[in-house]
């Protein structure tokens, strides 16, 4: 079972969240928010420039989560 990655560089205000080791590129869905994206299209994870400056309480990732059973 593959474990969530989570990184916060705090000098630099970067916050990224991996789901998936996998070969993916940054598609920018919002100011300063990003998807992880495989070339299939799946979504791996998703990073946040500027992390600090954002309001928690209105910053919403339009993100689906769907989970597998462990075998």
């Amino acid at each position: 079972m593959a474990a969530v990655k989570v990184w916060y560089d705090q000098e630099g205000d970067f916050l990224e969240v991996t789901f998936e080791e996998a070969p993916a590129s940054l598609e920018e869905i919002d100011d300063d928010l990003f998807e992880r994206r495989t070339v299939d299209g799946r979504v791996v994870g998703f990073a946040i420039f500027n992390f600090g400056k954002h309001d928690r309480d209105k910053l919403t990732l339009p993100l689906a989560v769907t989970a597998q059973p462990i075998e």
